[in-house]
């Protein structure tokens, strides 16, 4: 009968001695490097990974700091749903320069983020705003919510705007646009 508890209040399916293990496991820490770790494309155009007696035959590639410090502290996770940490790249200069530009074009599919660089319009509506912006890869134009956090600054002149569809956009320097563009973000800063 699922959902039965003994006399200390746990269900019997509880483990205690089994969440503890899980517990222990998650919170090592393993740093990976050149020599305890071999990356390898894979046909699919992912990323391996044998470490030890360990193999992955795919891997998420996450930067821990993306915006602060993007080639330190990279974090290699197990791609299922619970992406359970692997280990941890303390610098990913340390690596083989063939593994860092594995690894690095990974984390630029990941971490895509057009730079926009002209705005020709913000209009807003119904609680969503629609831009209509000139990035480094082009014309573009999406929307974000007007309730969320959609607009984050990084500093004070950096921002960044993440689309309904999670797609992000970075401002580098809000001072290098045109009075009459940071007019039209005035809602945003």
């Amino acid at each position: 009968m699922p959902g039965k508890k003994d006399m200390s209040g746990f269900d019997d399916d509880f483990n205690l001695e089994q969440m503890e293990k899980e517990t222990e496991e998650m919170l090592k820490m393993r740093y990976l490097d050149k020599n305890n770790a071999v990356f390898e494309a894979t046909e699919g155009g992912f990323v391996s990974l044998k470490t030890g007696d360990e193999e992955y035959s795919r891997v998420q590639v996450v930067r821990m700091f993306p915006f602060t410090d993007p080639d330190h502290f990279i974090s290699i996770r197990t791609s299922d749903e619970i992406s359970k940490e692997i280990g941890i790249i303390k610098n990913i200069k340390d690596l083989p320069k063939e593994t860092a530009k594995l690894l690095e074009n990974q984390m630029n599919l990941r971490y895509f983020t057009p730079v926009i660089t002209k705005i020709n319009n913000i209009k807003d509506e119904y609680g969503y705003a629609y831009f209509d912006v000139v990035t480094d890869r082009g014309a573009c134009r999406f929307t974000i919510n007007m309730g969320g956090s959609s607009v984050v600054h990084l500093s004070d002149t950096r921002i960044l705007i993440s689309d309904v569809d999670e797609n992000r956009f970075e401002i580098p320097d809000i001072m290098k646009l045109s009075a009459n563009e940071r007019k039209k973000l005035d809602l945003f800063l």
